[in-house]
């Protein structure tokens, strides 16, 4: 006697067949967290052995110093879907159907234009003019040494392609997505913007709070 197999569950058509890329900078969340280990220790030794006032302004500070830093440092992100680009920067967080994405340029910042001509920074895509040219002067050795070998009749490995800053080549890697998935009808809709009243509504009320202890005197 044999028992029936248990079926497996139909996938859900609505869910994305892989997870968002998630692009972040590195060297923005190791200053963020330096930056948070010394205003935590400051702040905190100033709440243990302050007198006065001296803690209150501590906590003040904190209050006001800590969201802004998570902020322009641990907060930037930009994830990528086949639906859409969502662009998490400090204070906004701006979702971009590819449908509605009409380029994305890099020049001394890098952008999503949308097709209404609105431009967005990508905050965790910082542009590094000392990284590209360092990959310029990496890609111009590698072309040298090809040019080299080639005259004196010694076989070289070619290089596989254009030596490229990591930010540039992850801004390729998004115009990629874009080109694939813009005529998708699920990548279709109008941009929204939101903003982040989780980092702001903190900051405001440490500067409120701070601004009231200096009245006061």
């Amino acid at each position: 006697m044999t028992t029936p197999d248990h079926q497996a569950p139909a996938p859900d058509p609505s869910a994305p067949e892989y997870q968002d890329r998630i692009y972040r900078s590195p060297a923005g969340i190791a200053a963020g967290v330096l930056l948070l280990a010394v205003v935590l220790w400051l702040g905190i030794d100033a709440l243990v052995v302050g007198h006065g006032r001296t803690p209150w302004l501590a906590l003040a500070g904190m209050i006001l110093v800590i969201p802004l830093i998570v902020a322009f440092t641990l907060r930037p992100a930009v994830y990528a879907s086949e639906e859409r680009l969502r662009i998490r920067n400090p204070f906004r967080v701006i979702v971009l159907p590819w449908g509605s994405l009409s380029a994305l340029r890099s020049g001394y910042s890098n952008e999503a234009v949308a097709t209404g001509g609105t431009r967005y920074q990508l905050w965790a895509l910082p542009v590094s003019l000392r990284a590209r040219n360092k990959a310029a002067r990496q890609q111009s050795r590698s072309q040298g040494q090809e040019g080299r070998g080639a005259a004196g009749g010694s076989p070289t490995a070619a290089p596989a392609g254009p030596v490229r800053a990591r930010t540039d080549q992850t801004m390729d890697e998004l115009r990629e997505l874009s080109q694939r998935h813009q005529k998708s009808e699920r990548a279709q809709g109008e941009p929204s913007v939101r903003w982040a009243y989780e980092v702001l509504g903190p900051a405001a009320a440490g500067a409120v709070l701070l601004v009231i202890l200096v009245a006061l005197g």
